[in-house]
């Protein structure tokens, strides 16, 4: 199982995002659980993940998780997949990303 966390503003505006990933994910058969948090959560909250997702309101952060979080990947979302919300695509990512980290 692969555990994401999308890092966002405030978790609010990326449910519809998680809920694209998990439905890609089941059609690829590759088992997730995936959340979404508020930047000020992400240090605490990515911790156990596999792969943090950083949503484009939030790249700024992605030196100080870095630091605070130096052993797991951090993957930026690109804004087009993020504003037409395409699971598909950002899900894709991830997994590339994952597989040139191990």
């Amino acid at each position: 199982m692969i555990h994401i966390v999308l890092c966002c503003a405030a978790a609010m505006s990326t449910s519809l995002l998680v809920e694209k990933i998990k439905r890609e994910a089941d059609q690829q058969d590759i088992f997730i659980d995936i959340c979404a948090y508020g930047v000020h959560d992400i240090c605490h909250q990515g911790a156990h993940a596999d792969i943090i997702l950083l949503a484009p309101q939030v790249k700024y952060m992605k030196k100080q998780i870095q630091k605070t979080l130096p052993d797991i990947p951090i993957m930026d979302i690109s804004m087009r997949d993020y504003g037409t919300m395409n699971g598909k695509n950002v899900f894709q990512a991830a997994l590339k990303t994952l597989q040139e980290q191990s």
